[in-house]
């Protein structure tokens, strides 16, 4: 991923150093493993001195790989290097037990899995932060009168604090979809060669996976089925989405013609090389686009659950790219998201305006059932409401100033409902006497 998408603490995990960090760990833990073992012939003295001076740099590491073309044996003999600098002259290396009856896979998938959970972790992070912003928004709009959309079109009276609470419940549905993905994805096997053991005790898995926090896989051929990491992409793309959903709202709420509200616009910001007038959800629309490649890297991972026989590479260089791209973009959306919502500029008044502007057309539903309480029948009531409706809907769209609904109500003979009964149903609060039992609920989410 690129640096303009890209935050620390996540591009730092998807860096070379961290990765061989994290192998080097690996490889000193299984030293450590066999040692405690005692069946290789590793002295718990050499694996002691193994910890201590193991070390690589990425430059060396790219220099070796430029002659191995293997970046696993690149790193091993770069390591080796480094733990033999000391040694006195004739004396045996230590070197020769790193990596002892492993084989690539064993380093290089348990170590993904690691990357994986360090990086979920961080997502999980920026799911809580913003998830509990929705949820404080959702309790300061919960008495702001706003007009429910279906279609695009004007429905019925909600609250804008609805918005921010769906919002936050998606959000948790994310978090326990990713807290399930981290379950499936922190797994680690040492297992050698087609997963049999061959040349290493299953010993040294469960030391190092414990040491890791990891659980050793069951039985994991050469390399841990890829279905794991699918479920994790697929968790990511379904976030993604999620953001993308928020993101296209706040995009359609800020319309000129809606403008009911609209991403912070920050002090110096210019919106249009062209239009000054212009302010822009241009923040909005790049979680959005980014959002597209999370949701199309998620395809990627699908693609490779399906490995020749006990392994191929051929998901290896696919996943490199996408896994890191998926993570590191999501993890941009969710730190412009954060600062979106939790200054998403909200207008009251025009929200009050937007709701009257079909003239009442959107207490339909409520005349309908007021007209089946006098004892016509649904579809009679029906062609009552819905004639009145569509004259002043041609009103509206020909731009004609005409009688609102209730006053074509008024003056239909076969609407028989009295003014008592019209004031009632059109107050839109009329809408909304059982609206607390959704916040109620939301005031027992927690992330």
């Amino acid at each position: 991923m690129i640096n303009r998408y890209t935050r620390p603490a996540m591009g730092h995990i998807w860096t070379l150093a961290n990765k061989f960090e994290i192998w080097k760990e690996i490889e000193v833990l299984a030293c450590e493993a066999q040692a405690e073992l005692g069946q290789a012939g590793i002295t718990k003295e050499e694996a002691a001195w193994i910890r201590e001076h193991a070390g690589f740099t990425v430059e060396r590491i790219d220099e070796i790989e430029k002659v191995t073309n293997h970046d696993v044996i690149a790193f091993t003999t770069n390591m080796a290097e480094c733990i033999d600098a000391d040694v006195p002259e004739g004396q045996e290396k230590p070197s020769r037990w790193v990596h002892y009856g492993m084989t690539s896979s064993d380093l290089g998938d348990t170590a993904l899995s690691y990357q994986i959970t360090q990086a979920i972790d961080i997502i999980l992070d920026d799911i809580k932060q913003l998830g509990e912003t929705c949820k404080r928004r959702a309790f300061e709009f919960q008495e702001t009168l706003c007009v429910g959309r279906t279609h695009g079109i004007h429905a019925e009276p909600m609250t804008f604090g609805m918005k921010f609470g769906s919002w936050a419940w998606a959000l948790k549905r994310a978090q326990v979809r990713m807290e399930q993905a981290r379950e499936v994805a922190a797994t680690g096997a040492i297992s050698g060669a087609v997963g049999t053991y061959s040349s290493i005790d299953s010993f040294v898995e469960e030391y190092v996976c414990e040491k890791m926090g990891l659980t050793p896989d069951p039985l994991s051929t050469q390399v841990l089925a890829r279905d794991r990491h699918a479920q994790v992409m697929c968790a990511l793309a379904v976030c993604a989405s999620t953001l993308e959903s928020i993101a296209m709202q706040v995009r359609l709420l800020q319309q000129s013609d809606v403008i009911e509200a609209e991403e912070p616009f920050t002090k110096g910001q210019k919106g249009s090389s062209a239009m000054p007038h212009k302010r822009n959800p241009i923040t909005a629309e790049r979680v959005c686009g980014l959002s597209r490649v999370v949701k199309s890297n998620a395809q990627v991972a699908l693609d490779n659950v399906a490995l020749w026989f006990e392994r191929d590479i051929s998901h290896s260089g696919a996943e490199r790219v996408a896994l890191a791209d998926s993570f590191t973009a999501l993890d941009y959306m969710f730190g412009k998201m954060q600062w979106m919502l939790d200054g998403l500029r909200t207008y009251p008044a025009k929200m009050e305006q937007n709701l009257w502007r079909t003239r009442g057309l959107i207490f339909s539903s409520k005349v309908l059932l007021a007209l089946v309480q006098t004892g016509i029948t649904r579809e009679d009531a029906y062609v009552i409401v819905q004639r009145n409706a569509m004259a002043v809907w041609e009103d509206i769209q020909n731009a004609v100033d005409g009688p609102t609904y209730r006053e074509r109500l008024e003056a239909d003979p076969d609407a028989k409902l009295s003014a008592e009964q019209l004031d009632a149903i059109f107050d839109p609060w009329a809408f909304l006497t059982r609206k607390d039992a959704v916040f109620e609920r939301l005031q027992e989410l927690e992330f």
